[in-house]
């Protein structure tokens, strides 16, 4: 196959193309930040420093508006339980039985927005690359090549059915899964350490690739960081 994707690669709505046309300065600044323990992390680059993989508008939106809206609504769900505000936002999710019914669904959906989004941003990069390391070696060992492991990630994003995550994750077992996850459902809630995720929310890729899931991929696939991934495959298997 010449297909190279995630692991192997260095129809138009009215309304996206109408917000797509829109000057970026009605979109650049942030949500304001909501009182709490929670913040927004800094990106590690600029916002239209992965273009024209990802696009700067998108870039912008998703994490001023999207991601600080997240943050937001964690930090006001946790208000009044000062135990769990002072817990990583990573380890709400890890124990996320402890945390009362009624804030529970809040939690998941918002702090699995940030945890997830925060993760997210750090695996990517201006410059890409290839797959390398024990990530590289483990991934040929589990799917039987780096082309199986991009089949499957490419099969399990596009059968998504509706928003969440598409990731590869060290599980309970220590072996790597390919799996998707709903809407802001985080792979920390079982038991599981991520590795590598994509976003596959419609506001992470309809301004410029519309419908198309798969040109997002592709795209996403070439500003992949695999340094952080092997690093955060290693950190796993250690743990």
């Amino acid at each position: 196959m010449n297909r190279r994707h995630f692991l192997m690669k260095g129809g138009t709505a009215l309304a996206g193309l109408f917000l797509a046309n829109m000057p970026l300065s009605l979109y650049a600044a942030h949500h304001e930040p909501a009182e709490g323990a929670h913040k927004l992390p800094e990106l590690p680059y600029a916002y239209d420093a992965l273009e024209p993989h990802i696009d700067t508008l998108t870039m912008t939106i998703h994490h001023g508006k999207h991601h600080q809206g997240y943050v937001n609504k964690l930090n006001a769900a946790l208000k009044g339980h000062d135990e769990l505000m002072k817990m990583s936002v990573e380890d709400l999710l890890r124990h996320i039985d402890k945390v009362p019914m009624d804030i529970r669904q809040a939690v998941i959906n918002s702090g699995g927005g940030h945890a997830n989004h925060s993760f997210f941003w750090k695996i990517m990069r201006p410059t890409g690359g290839m797959p390398h390391g024990e990530v590289a070696d483990a991934l040929k060992a589990r799917f039987g090549s780096l082309q199986a492991a991009d089949d499957l990630f490419d099969h399990t994003m596009l059968t998504l059915f509706g928003s969440g995550w598409t990731w590869l994750v060290v599980d309970e077992n220590k072996a790597l899964q390919i799996y998707a996850t709903p809407n802001q459902d985080s792979p920390l809630m079982k038991g599981h350490a991520p590795v590598l995720g994509l976003d596959v929310w419609e506001h992470a890729y309809y301004l410029k690739h519309q419908n198309r899931r798969l040109d997002y991929s592709v795209a996403w696939g070439k500003v992949i960081n695999w340094e952080q991934v092997n690093t955060n495959y290693v950190e796993a298997m250690a743990r």
